[in-house]
């Protein structure tokens, strides 16, 4: 699903770099010949997009390529192998805690995050009396999304602003309150609106239960350990990536046009636990697959998490951290999408598992990774 997007940045429409341009390298012999995937891939990086990665599992098979650069200044090709920041695919980690948690009977989908963040969420009409676990997981809950706020977006989201405070390690109460600064959407239950403060919120809840400081940790030791997820981490004030990476690139601003910014080091901790991990196409793949076929939730558990309500797109409903995504073709895929400064990421699977794809795009201003998936799942 391209969300309604509130990433760290609003991306905009396309322009073409023809530094980009580089023909595709595929890295590892296809299972079948995913020539409409190819196209997909090769059309994303002549609509702008510096560079892209894309893997598939198939069963035991497996396909990747890259198309593009991964370095502007010196043309190095993308790898099939990149970490990068992967944004709001986090909220399916996250979730899959929270999820976790309620089958250990340590907390409710039900209970309010009063019960666990008291006094937490209160102002200009939030309450937190009103809002449960799950609401914030299906973006029901109403809560302003901190990104949203105007103060947090002159001070991180501009091109001055973003790179006077890109390493900032801001707190999360920080962070909340920008959106407890403006009221909240709807009442509680009453509608959808996607929300990063929701997540920031569900994390600290895990923190809260768990007796754990860093729900990253959680993460570590429920999910990427389990799964030996090698390339996936919940980086804390690090700022740099782990290699094999590409460097990221975004114009800074709503439009395609002016300079090209090299984006690549910064402090994640912005993004909480709604954007804050790091991983490979492989990883995700892996997850996905993995979580679909309830290796890491229980069925009653991965039935709540695949109980979806309308979202602000017609072809897609959202679940706990999880999004039911119809294809042109009828098939139904499963996974999320995320965005930050200069990358732009998605990651789906059908139900069974069987058929995961993982694609990114270092750059955050054109492409489609819709293309992309449809070509996979539906093209000839």
């Amino acid at each position: 699903m391209n969300r309604r997007t509130r990433t760290i940045l609003t991306a905009a429409t396309a322009v073409a770099l023809s530094a980009a341009l580089a023909g595709p390298a595929v890295a590892a012999p296809p299972t079948g010949d995913h020539g409409t995937t190819r196209q997909a891939v090769r059309a994303a990086v002549a609509d702008g997009v510096p560079g892209v990665t894309v893997r598939v599992q198939q069963g035991h098979g497996t396909w990747a390529a890259t198309a593009g650069v991964g370095n502007l200044e010196t043309g190095t090709p993308r790898s099939t192998r990149d970490r990068y920041r992967v944004a709001s695919i986090s909220k399916t980690f996250v979730a899959t805690v929270v999820l976790q948690l309620e089958a250990e009977g340590r907390l409710s989908l039900d209970d309010t995050v009063e019960k666990w963040l008291p006094g937490v969420v209160r102002g200009n009409g939030h309450d937190g009396r009103e809002i449960t676990l799950r609401r914030l997981l299906n973006h029901t809950s109403g809560i302003f999304d901190y990104l949203e706020d105007a103060r947090f977006q002159r001070t991180y989201m501009t091109a001055d602003g973003f790179l006077k405070h890109r390493f900032d390690e801001a707190e999360p109460e920080e962070l909340l309150a920008h959106a407890l600064a403006n009221e909240p959407y709807f009442a509680p239950g009453t509608s959808f609106e996607y929300s990063n403060t929701n997540y920031l919120l569900a994390a600290r809840v895990i923190e809260k239960v768990t007796g754990n400081d860093d729900y990253g940790d959680e993460i570590d030791r429920r999910i990427i350990a389990p799964l030996h997820l090698t390339s996936t981490s919940v980086p804390t004030t690090r700022v740099t990536l782990p290699r094999p990476s590409s460097r990221a690139y975004s114009k800074l601003a709503r439009t395609d046009t002016g300079p090209t910014y090299d984006v690549t080091e910064l402090n994640a901790r912005l993004a909480y636990g709604s954007g804050q991990m790091v991983s490979s196409s492989a990883d995700l793949n892996r997850f996905y697959s993995a979580l679909l076929r309830g290796r890491l939730l229980p069925p009653e558990q991965l039935k709540e998490m695949k109980t979806t309500v309308p979202s602000s797109r017609e072809t897609s409903r959202y679940g706990l951290g999880l999004v039911d995504r119809e294809l042109s073709c009828g098939v139904h895929v499963w996974g999320h999408d995320g965005g930050i400064f200069g990358w732009n990421s998605d990651a789906v699977t059908t139900e069974d598992g069987r058929h995961s794809l993982a694609v990114n795009f270092n750059g955050d201003w054109s492409g489609s990774t819709d293309a992309i998936i449809e070509a996979e799942f539906c093209g000839k």
